[in-house]
């Protein structure tokens, strides 16, 4: 049964239903708190305990490379690849970050699934050597890696998708109107007529007319919108869903774009980065250079004076989940994901470059333990924090949910 929109939140009630569920989000287990507590992760990062943490040549990065953050995208050909799916977090910046920081989360995930602590350790060397193998083969070296079932399962998903899929897992049915509910919110005039003003700016209109093969003079016309409760760490944050009709008639197809608000990012730049400094623009340039697929198909914008990101929603495009993971699903999934964030890097650095930064990462390794002494570290030390102040989270909202329930 749909909500009426006497139901839904207003405007002024959005900023504490958001916040409230963005807590509990981040409560319902210690990876969940993990995925959401990005700006921890840079905290400690600037601390003394990463004095150890190389510096690698500057590239851009995802800022937030955990697991969820990975998963299938399609470009405008029509070809299917796992690359970066998020990267609002992105700068030029050291990538031992993201490798750092995927370690964690895979680390936690494997926490999460209940296995035994040598499965973490195994992971680390698993990740290291699916980082250094997409360096040194590049994408070859990918495709001859063996896949996790997660990854073969969304892979075989995303390519049987069409409109209908993408219809009915976000707006519940392919009418053409967003029904309003739990995720999607009325809008206020303001915010329509806003939207309405976006859709009718001539680079917005090209980029949805000019997806995946349409006609590139085609009309694009807004049919309906709605505030979208989505996400975690963004959820806050000014996010809209649009749907869009392109051309008209009979053959007229529709779109659904998803439209939210730039931050700055809290990951670190390199010294001396150029970067722009228009948020949604970095956004968008650092897309197309982590993740192709993702970056063709971004805007960068402005909405009431705020820097927005646009991007169209693909029924191929799918979120991986990584949970009840067996000991050898853990350590494929390792290899295959740190594979792909070693291409993404990879392909930004030059020979010398590539050669330059594996010779680093073979270093300060010990016998026992084929990953550099600084990964083992951090990881170890994140991982402790981050339970701790996972737990004191969880004090502090889920403990409060359950009594007030």
């Amino acid at each position: 049964m749909k909500a009426s929109r006497a139901e839904l939140p207003s405007l002024q009630e959005r900023s504490a239903i958001l916040e409230h569920t963005r807590q509990l989000k981040m409560a319902r287990s210690a990876h969940a708190y993990v995925r959401g507590s990005t700006r921890q992760f840079y905290a400690w990062l600037r601390s003394a305990s990463s004095a150890e943490v190389p510096d690698g040549p500057p590239v851009w990065i995802c800022g937030d490379c955990h697991v969820g953050n990975l998963g299938p995208l399609i470009d405008a050909d029509g070809e299917i690849e796992v690359q970066i799916r998020d990267v609002d977090q992105t700068v030029i910046g050291n990538p031992a970050h993201d490798l750092i920081r995927l370690a964690l989360s895979l680390t936690m995930a494997s926490r999460s699934s209940d296995l035994p602590g040598v499965t973490s350790v195994r992971m680390l060397e698993e990740v290291m050597a699916g980082y250094e193998e997409a360096l040194t083969f590049g994408d070859s070296g990918l495709r001859r890696m063996p896949a996790p079932d997660s990854v073969k399962i969304a892979l075989r998903q995303a390519g049987g998708r069409s409109w209908r899929h993408l219809a009915e897992e976000r707006i519940e049915d392919s009418r053409p109107t967003i029904p309003l509910g739990k995720r999607f919110w009325p809008l206020e005039p303001e915010e329509r007529a806003a939207l309405i003003s976006l859709f009718k700016e001539e680079e917005t209109r090209t980029l949805v007319a000019t997806m995946k093969g349409r006609d590139e003079d085609a009309t694009v016309e807004l049919l309906d919108a709605a505030y979208w409760m989505k996400g975690c760490s963004s959820l806050g944050r000014v996010r809209y869903a649009a749907l869009v009709g392109i051309g008209a008639g009979k053959k007229r197809k529709l779109a659904l774009i998803d439209i939210k608000a730039a931050v700055p990012t809290a990951a670190p730049a390199a010294e001396g980065a150029k970067m722009p400094k228009h948020d949604a623009k970095r956004v968008v340039k650092g897309a197309r250079h982590l993740s192709p697929n993702l970056g063709e198909r971004m805007l960068a914008a402005h909405l009431n004076d705020e820097p927005v990101i646009l991007r169209e929603l693909s029924p191929a495009d799918l979120k991986m989940e990584f949970e009840n993971l067996t000991c050898d699903d853990a350590k494929v999934a390792a290899r295959y994901l740190a594979a792909v964030v070693g291409l993404a890097h990879g392909r930004q650095m030059n020979l010398a470059g590539r050669e330059e930064w594996l010779a680093s990462l073979k270093k300060r390794r010990a016998k026992a333990l084929d990953v550099p002494s600084w990964l083992w570290t951090s990881v170890v030390e994140l991982v402790g924090q981050h339970e701790s102040a996972y737990l004191e989270h969880c004090r502090k909202y889920a403990l409060a949910e359950d009594k007030a329930a």
